[in-house]
């Protein structure tokens, strides 16, 4: 049975791959749940006589469209939108944008396929879906930012609303993105309807604890990993990959929790502070003045400048990558595991290559992936819908409690899951199937839609 149904889920994979062709990335995340869910097939033989897995693997919609923009100079320049609406099963599609180069098709489908099973286990009503375009913010002035932002939602807008799609940020789009975007759908729509983005400005409908979410909550989920372990951060020798927004906040928890930080990277390069990263110095580098991670330097001669080094050769008990997908290879993660490594909580979507994967499963340590581990960034999105839903603002404290209160719940969750399916200590398989099973029994209860 078990090697039918194996061969049953290769050609469901096989499948996707003559239909989605050239799409790495998606691959990858599909392949990545798909070998969770052998066991799956057996206690809920309904899931594939309705074909779940095939309808999950296919979005359902894809919108790509053109946005014509205008530098300072008065040049025209052309990027592409994208929005791929994955799966509403769960509540109204939920997901961030990326306004980045490497932005293409396969890009968003492997992020909006990974939110699918990421909101499912956050226990929010929201479905899975992610946007962006091809377009880099770097370099740019405040009004090309919010020229293109224009033109780009003038395209989208009508694909969106508070109880159909509700975007996010993600790298590239913060609070100055997402007010040029609200912006212009508020002067299209003549609505103000708060609820349709998240990550606004406090000021004007954001939630307090929504920048510091998704650090805060990956950090979160690596204690109780820790704790299921009978440990914690206290004294724990910590590295952080990226220098962005989930960067800094893991890096700030992490300090609140007791462990030590001594390095974080950028597209350029690694710091290597061994006594302890400069959190507060950081946050004006990188959030106030928006400079490199090397100008670090000239406010701390001791710190190291490692020119495009590899951060995974640092040696630490626990690596958090916070940057981009595929960070962490083969390599990389034996290297990890060498030096001493004891935890991995993944604050970037799909950072470890599959061969690294491997190697933090065959050694038992703590590993926590993205889906689970990052979840706290839209957790809090939802948290500000609901804020925007009732004319509500809460306050720091309370929200980060709740923050903490999904993390514990996804954890106990992810752990538990693994456990009924012999894997125990195994938080992708465990991620992996809690998460489908949720969306399964809601595609199973609405039909063939």
């Amino acid at each position: 049975m078990a090697e039918q149904l194996n061969e049953t889920l290769e050609t469901m994979y096989q499948d996707v791959l003559k239909r989605n062709p050239g799409e790495v990335e998606f691959h990858q995340a599909v392949r990545e749940v798909i070998e969770c869910l052998g066991p799956v097939l057996v206690k809920h033989p309904e899931f594939k006589e309705r074909k779940i897995i095939e309808r999950i693997c296919e979005p359902e919609r894809q919108i790509i469209f053109r946005v014509p923009w205008q530098d300072d100079k008065g040049h025209v320049h052309i990027n592409r939108g994208f929005r791929v609406e994955f799966n509403s099963a769960l509540g109204p599609y939920k997901g961030g944008l990326r306004f980045h180069p490497s932005v293409y098709l396969g890009i968003i489908k492997f992020l909006g396929f990974e939110q699918i099973f990421k909101n499912s286990l956050t226990g929010m009503p929201i479905g899975g879906g992610k946007g962006g375009s091809d377009f880099d913010p770097k370099g740019k002035s405040d009004d090309e930012v919010m020229r293109f932002c224009q033109s780009f939602i003038t395209e989208l807008y009508r694909h969106l609303g508070e109880h159909t799609d509700v975007p996010a940020g993600d790298i590239g789009v913060g609070g100055r993105e997402i007010g040029y975007m609200f912006g212009q759908y508020k002067r299209i729509t003549n609505r103000y309807e708060a609820g349709v983005l998240t990550g606004k400005g406090l000021h004007w409908g954001g939630s307090l604890v929504r920048t510091e979410a998704t650090g805060y909550g990956a950090t979160f989920f690596v204690n109780e990993m820790l704790k299921a372990r009978k440990d914690s951060f206290a004294g724990k020798v910590c590295t952080v990959s990226g220098s962005g927004n989930v960067a800094i906040y893991t890096i700030e928890k992490i300090h609140q929790l007791g462990g030590k930080c001594v390095a974080c990277s950028d597209s350029n390069g690694v710091i290597y502070h061994e006594k302890g990263l400069d959190l507060e110095l950081i946050k004006r580098l990188k959030e106030v003045e928006r400079r490199r991670i090397e100008d670090y330097l000239t406010y701390h001669k001791d710190a190291k400048f490692i020119k495009a080094g590899n951060i995974w050769e640092i040696p630490c008990q626990v690596a958090m990558p916070s940057a981009t997908q595929n960070e962490i290879n083969g390599k990389d993660a034996k290297l990890l595991v060498k030096n001493g490594c004891i935890a991995v909580g993944e604050g970037a979507n799909m950072p470890t290559t599959p061969e690294g994967v491997k190697v933090f499963l065959d050694a038992k340590i703590a590993y926590g992936p993205g889906k689970a581990a990052n979840a706290g960034g839209v957790a809090t999105s939802a948290l500000e819908m609901q804020q925007n839903a009732c004319r509500d603002s809460w306050t720091f404290e309370y929200t980060e409690r709740k923050l903490e209160d999904i993390m514990i719940g996804i954890h106990k969750n992810c752990f538990e899951t693994a456990e009924e399916y012999g894997c125990p200590g195994n938080y992708v398989v465990g991620a992996n199937i809690h998460g489908f099973i949720k969306v399964a029994n809601a595609m199973v209860a609405m039909g063939l839609v």
